[in-house]
């Protein structure tokens, strides 16, 4: 199995390392992207803010803030917290304080994981230009080398050709529904603080005008 892959990338020349490359790169990219979007920053947003909006409605804030702290890695907790310790103030205060929470995590959400994308397209480009050293070295091999040696350098051209085309291929796919795969859940993640965070400034809003029509 060494020797093959050995002889795989012997074959396909000094563009088969330069696709190594890529794939490292997207391995420690796709890791590291899954583990935040998946893992850390990921909460089941429904129940969280379930649990939130009962406490809202029952006015116990200290209570909503500690079960933000419980998950304190989590980009929704992180957002819905920094509106709860508005709670009772202005509108507008709760607004500015979840908007500069959202600002300071959605970046944390989305670094990185367009280099996938870019990671594809590069693979696949260098497989595609070792498919044109190939040839070249084909086209050598019939115009240029003593007719002795024209079976082994046509047979390298070959090779060249299409194991970096495959190759970038199998760097490029992967990394292509890696960064699907991301993306989507960040956007899950993403679309779920517009939302909440929205309700929530709304609920707050309302319970202080209760409060100050009681008082």
């Amino acid at each position: 199995m060494a020797d093959s892959l050995g002889n795989f990338f012997v074959e396909g020349g000094s563009v088969m390392y330069v696709i190594l490359v890529a794939l490292i790169l997207a391995v420690l990219i796709a890791v590291e992207r899954f583990y935040f979007v998946f893992f850390r920053f990921n909460i089941n947003g429904e129940n969280f803010m379930r649990k939130i909006q009962q406490l809202v409605e029952a006015r116990n804030y200290e209570r909503a803030i500690q079960l933000c702290n419980a998950v304190p890695r989590s980009a929704l907790a992180k957002v819905v917290k920094a509106g709860l310790v508005k709670a009772g103030q202005d509108p507008r205060d709760i607004q500015n304080s979840v908007d500069e929470a959202a600002l300071e995590i959605l970046p944390k959400l989305t670094k990185r994981t367009g280099f996938l994308q870019v990671i594809a397209n590069v693979a696949t480009l260098l497989g595609l230009l070792g498919t044109i050293f190939g040839i070249i070295l084909a086209f050598k091999a019939v115009a240029e080398v003593d007719p002795s040696m024209k079976q082994v350098v046509l047979t390298k051209g070959i090779a060249v050709a299409l194991y970096t085309t495959a190759f970038g291929l199998i760097v490029a796919i992967p990394s292509m529904v890696a960064h699907a795969l991301v993306e989507s859940s960040t956007t899950k993640i993403i679309d779920e603080i517009d939302e909440y965070s929205v309700k929530l400034i709304n609920q707050l809003a309302a319970k202080s005008q209760e409060d100050r029509q009681t008082a």
